[in-house]
């Protein structure tokens, strides 16, 4: 069982974009490992988690004045909301190469872990408030539900640094600015603690 706490960065940014406050994620989950040797210090990882992460940003999304699709608009700084984020839920699918320092009497040991990781998003939510105006939008078209991409992580004991980099965009070509296609690649680096 692994749980992991991350700080969650966007990439690709269009124009004029900007991340504010605190973006985490946290994910919880199971890896299997299959053994390859027969000391069995190296494995071939595979398993099933969830991910739940929030991104603090100035994007606003809103519904589209001709109610088709979404509307998604880069805020100046002249408005001062006090909640603009969105948040995904992903159902996570991680498949590593595994290998650690560890024995059959050793339960502390080094470990470097590399691989990929593919998610299904099922859940999209985005929420923006400033004085009597709360918008919501929940599960747009433009989403890419499909994510993918490499992970690594390191550490001894429980301890462990993690990093993951999206591969693909978290919304599709219908995604626009004024400016820009809303090409955002997420980047989470953090901690994982692994359990027996």
């Amino acid at each position: 069982m692994y749980v992991g706490l991350t700080f969650n960065l966007l990439s690709n940014q269009p124009t004029d974009f900007s991340q504010n406050g605190l973006s985490a994620g946290l994910q919880v989950g199971i890896i299997r490992d299959f053994p390859i040797n027969k000391r069995r210090n190296k494995a071939i990882g595979v398993g099933i988690g969830v991910a739940l992460d929030t991104y603090n940003q100035n994007l606003f999304i809103g519904e589209n004045t001709e109610g088709v699709g979404t509307n998604f608009e880069i805020l100046d700084n002249q408005i001062n909301e006090d909640v603009n984020r969105f948040t995904t839920y992903t159902l996570e699918f991680p498949l590593e190469y595994r290998w650690r320092t560890s024995t059959a009497t050793k339960y502390s040991f080094w470990r470097i872990h590399a691989g990929f990781k593919f998610g299904y998003l099922f859940r999209f939510k985005s929420t923006f408030q400033v004085a009597e105006t709360d918008v919501e939008r929940i599960n747009l078209p433009e989403i890419n539900s499909f994510q993918y991409g490499p992970s690594f992580s390191f550490g001894y004991g429980a301890f462990n640094f993690q990093g993951y980099y999206g591969l693909n965009t978290l919304f599709n070509s219908a995604a626009s600015t004024d400016n820009d296609n809303v090409n955002l690649q997420v980047i989470r680096l953090g901690l994982v603690f692994y359990f027996l």
